[in-house]
């Protein structure tokens, strides 16, 4: 079976003997797999009203567990924003009856969000969706193929996820 990645190789390879151009044969596949999975997450969301910032919001609070709830600065450690576009997504999510801020109490300044049963049924819902895409971008893997290049990816992953800062 011969994939558009496969044309594009070949034609650097004939175009440019003198590179080695093999990176390409997994990370052109790894980014256009990415833009696939990008239209899936974006229809399965879209299908609950859900931008993916707001998808990234909600799931990180429902993932908290019972009361549903984290502190901004949780929130920016888990989304990986700016403290200020932070703030704003949680006006948009608050204003949209999503989240609601509740004073901290264990600090008087502090406020915690959480996610209102709306909220919850929402992220729950578009996980549901997510997840039937994801399922169909995989289907043609089986179980055990799925698990290994689960594996491959974390090997290549892993050391970007545990750069400080």
């Amino acid at each position: 079976m011969e994939d558009e990645v496969d044309r594009l190789v070949a034609a650097w390879r004939r175009e440019r003997p003198d590179l080695d151009v093999e990176p390409l044969e997994v990370l052109s596949r790894v980014s256009r797999l990415a833009r696939h999975l990008d239209r899936a997450r974006r229809l399965a969301f879209s299908e609950h009203s859900l931008e993916p910032w707001e998808f990234d919001v909600l799931t990180a609070l429902r993932r908290a567990g019972t009361p549903y709830q984290l502190s901004p600065g949780q929130l920016l450690t888990q989304t990986l924003v700016t403290s200020g576009t932070m703030t704003n997504r949680i006006d948009r999510l608050a204003k949209k009856g999503l989240v609601e801020r509740l004073p901290d109490p264990s600090d008087r300044r502090g406020v915690l969000v959480r996610l209102t049963p709306e909220g919850r049924d929402r992220a729950d819902q578009a996980l549901a969706g997510l997840l039937d895409q994801e399922r169909a971008i995989l289907a043609e893997l089986s179980r055990a193929q799925r698990a290994e290049l689960a594996g491959l990816l974390r090997q290549l992953t892993a050391p970007f996820d545990n750069i400080p800062g």
